[in-house]
């Protein structure tokens, strides 16, 4: 079995290899049977990964390992376009175990939940008494009903990726916000106007950066996020926006803007991270099965909610 692990230095790419001669040495935790082959100089911190992974025996999936280059680039990414796509990020091992716990909530719709006639979008139906009325928008509550989702919004994965995009060490998870499953189903859903996340929220400061967990494929004709890319930078004046705090459409400066939109086609396990400043929008669900993505907010754990506001209503959890 070969495990390489590849680390970026101020001017070398270097790389550890990790060739074991059997299996059972790595389920054993033992490093007995293990060959190290170093091309390169590690780092204080690269060699305590190492040594974790050589005491544990944890398999490191080669995914979930990425040279500080990339890192690097990532985060700039962010802070250049205000979005980040991770290919694959969600294991499949567990992806349809979260599926069929989330599937067992929607046939009835276990509580709580929004349903598509709370928010009144385009294309939801008019109330709950019409047909298609008691369509569920999204399933709240994530951390509390589903532990296997639950687990992965708090992991270490999860954790060094906001860290990274945020330039934070100390990072939580914000309960009162997302924190849910959404499930946009066919012929009732609606469709989300263009809006920036942070107007439903009170903090410190607007820096907060939300993950989109992709449970399965995510494209225009179910859907899927659009973005407009850079909006996050951007200041506007409260005339561009509506009474709800959609942009408008009408409004001659925000046209360059919505001709620079971007679809963000996802497959599933993919991760989308977003800055809670970016614009973005989505459509109804034109296909012929249910679109699931899990969703969840982190801040800064010192960027605090404002007390007596919806975003202190329940503690953040901060991660490890």
């Amino acid at each position: 079995m070969l495990l390489a692990l590849q680390f970026a230095g101020s001017s070398l790419l270097r790389s550890i290899a990790c060739h074991a001669r059997s299996e059972a040495s790595v389920a054993s935790g033992g490093i007995a049977g293990w060959q190290l082959l170093f091309a390169g100089t590690c780092t204080g911190p690269q060699l305590l990964l190492l040594s974790r992974f050589l005491i544990s025996g944890t398999v490191i999936h080669w995914r979930h390992v990425m040279n500080l280059a990339e890192k690097r680039s990532l985060a700039g990414q962010f802070y250049e376009q205000g979005f980040v796509i991770r290919r694959g990020f969600f294991p499949e091992t567990i992806r349809n175990e979260v599926i069929r716990s989330i599937n067992g909530q929607l046939n009835p719709v276990l509580a709580p939940a929004e349903f598509e006639t709370d928010v009144g979008y385009p294309g939801a139906p008019s109330s709950r008494g019409t047909t298609g009325g008691m369509t569920p928008r999204r399933l709240l509550a994530a951390c509390s009903r589903f532990p296997v989702l639950r687990d992965f919004a708090l992991s270490s994965d999860v954790a060094d990726a906001i860290r990274e995009l945020l330039g934070e060490s100390a990072i939580s998870l914000a309960q009162a916000h997302h924190n849910c499953v959404m499930t946009k189903a066919p012929d009732h859903s609606s469709a989300t106007l263009w809006h920036q996340d942070v107007r439903y929220w009170s903090f410190d400061r607007p820096e907060l950066v939300s993950m989109w967990v992709a449970l399965g494929d995510e494209n225009l004709q179910n859907g899927c996020l659009r973005v407009i890319p850079g909006s996050h930078r951007q200041e506007f004046d409260r005339g561009r926006f509506d009474h709800a705090l959609f942009l408008r459409p009408d409004v001659p400066e925000n046209k360059p803007l919505l001709r620079s939109a971007h679809p963000v086609e996802l497959s599933a396990g993919d991760v989308l991270f977003f800055h809670c400043r970016l614009l973005h929008a989505a459509g109804s669900n034109r296909s012929d099965q249910v679109k699931l993505a899990g969703v969840f907010t982190y801040h800064a754990t010192h960027n605090q909610p404002i007390p007596g506001t919806r975003s202190a209503q329940y503690q953040s959890i901060e991660l490890s």
